[in-house]
């Protein structure tokens, strides 16, 4: 048997995907993949579809045509009697799993103290042991700098280190893929660069495929191993951080750096 190679199929695979709004087109027919471990930055005027991507991908919006893959397999839809249809409650619920998503507000609840916050989900979703995902959660909060918080309540922390904790969150459901969108905008800015190095850490140390949607140009230049640069739902441009960054080819993305780097 010759042998295969699974790890050449991509992670994500949008595939002429359309989402509209009523009338409006966010999306048309979109295509675009995301290799495993990749790093991909989307770029691009507010309402040119990124993050309308990432919510797609946390199955918070249903597409109108087109298939969304994961893995190798079906996301959007699934198989049923050799069709695809599109996909269940119960089949999203299954394939989100694998998926991990930080917002740009936190969205830690309120009630909880921090290490309950990272336990919750891998207990009750994952049925890990409580002791295990203690254990986790214990491991990413000094991975993000925040061992000592484990018992104070998101009220008690800075936005800085709620972010902080909810990327851990995210972790702690050990995803294949982390959806990162515009995490440091509801910051103060020295609050940000905290956030944006455990960010850094977790590009540079791990293997886990990364979708970013982020105003924050010179951390997409640091985490990026490809950039996408959108426009009314297409992609009008695409390359390496160093070439986007350095010698866009396309005037809608030359003037869209120029305005956001010196914002």
């Amino acid at each position: 048997m010759p042998h295969s190679q699974p790890d050449e199929r991509p992670m994500i695979r949008f595939e002429d995907v359309v989402k509209q709004f009523g009338d409006n087109v966010v999306l048309d027919h979109l295509n675009f993949t995301v290799d495993r471990g990749e790093k991909v930055t989307l770029i691009g005027p507010s309402g040119s579809g990124k993050t309308t991507i990432l919510r797609l991908l946390m199955t918070l919006e249903k597409i109108n045509e087109g298939v969304i893959w994961v893995n190798d397999e079906p996301f959007s839809h699934e198989h049923k009697k050799g069709e695809l249809v599109p996909a269940s409650e119960k089949y999203l619920r299954q394939a989100r799993r694998r998926i991990g998503m930080v917002f740009q507000h936190f969205n830690l609840f309120p009630n909880m103290t921090v290490i309950e916050n990272l336990t919750e989900a891998p207990v009750h979703v994952l049925g890990r042991s409580k002791s295990e995902a203690v254990e986790r959660g214990r491991t990413l909060l000094e991975m993000v700098g925040l061992a000592e918080k484990e018992n104070a309540h998101p009220s008690q922390l800075s936005g800085g280190q709620q972010q902080r904790v909810a990327i851990a969150r995210a972790l702690a459901m050990d995803p294949d893929i982390l959806l990162l969108d515009e995490v440091t905008s509801a910051l103060d800015p020295e609050l940000v660069v905290g956030v944006l190095n455990v960010l850094r850490e977790i590009a540079h140390h791990t293997n886990i495929t990364m979708l970013i949607v982020t105003h924050e140009m010179q951390f997409a230049r640091d985490v990026s191993d490809r950039i996408l640069m959108f426009d009314k739902g297409k992609i009008i441009e695409e390359g390496s951080p160093e070439q986007i960054f350095t010698n866009p080819h396309n005037a809608r993305t030359k003037s869209f750096l120029q305005a956001v780097i010196s914002h």
